[in-house]
């Protein structure tokens, strides 16, 4: 194995073992049980994520990209502004039902206590999160709306306001709060927001 295959599996273990760690414990996360996890040395933290933090907002952005591509799959070019929301609504929602939706609300809610114990943190994270939205972003300018076309701030404000509209009912859905949000709601939610001119101006 080369020198780079073995860094990529080095960060790979801990990015693994840091992501349930991370769920399970919070803040109070410990860095020698996330490498005994990897079966690796703290060192090696250090080595490739620079600290404890730097390690915790890699796997958040581990998590987020494929998150994001799927996104991109889902959601074809050539809808219109109204439709790709609808898809996209759709495609949020399925992913409630998913074998590992638990884990990711159990992921979030236990990073925004991160955030609130560590503001640093919290301005990593927040950091990683926009630089991963940028995907949503870009996926919705230049689509056809109400006679013109979705510019980058709209884009940017409507994505803003997916994502609350999303992590709310995402929530309220694995915790048996909201057993009405089917897909259809989920759509419906997401198009009336997006209709929605002055949120968009």
């Amino acid at each position: 194995m080369t020198r780079a295959e073995t860094r990529e599996r080095n960060r790979r273990a801990l990015l693994d073992a840091a992501f349930h760690v991370v769920s399970r414990d919070g803040y109070r996360a410990r860095l020698d049980e996330i490498a005994e996890r990897a079966d690796l040395t703290t060192g090696a933290v250090y080595s490739l994520f620079g600290s404890k933090n730097g390690l915790v907002v890699a796997v958040v952005a581990d998590q987020l990209r494929p998150y994001y591509e799927e996104i991109e799959r889902e959601v074809p070019a050539g809808l219109d502004l109204s439709a790709a929301v609808d898809a996209f609504a759709r495609h949020y929602r399925r992913s409630c039902d998913g074998p590992d939706a638990l884990a990711r609300l159990s992921l979030q809610i236990t990073l925004l206590d991160m955030a609130l114990h560590d503001p640093d943190l919290g301005a990593q994270l927040a950091a990683s999160v926009r630089s991963q939205e940028e995907h949503l972003i870009a996926l919705f300018t230049g689509r056809s709306y109400d006679g013109g076309t979705v510019t980058p701030h709209q884009a940017r404000r409507l994505v803003t306001a997916l994502r609350a509209l999303f992590v709310g009912l995402t929530q309220g859905v694995t915790l048996g709060l909201a057993p009405d949000a089917d897909e259809q709601y989920f759509a419906d939610s997401a198009r009336a927001l997006a209709s929605d001119v002055s949120l968009l101006s």
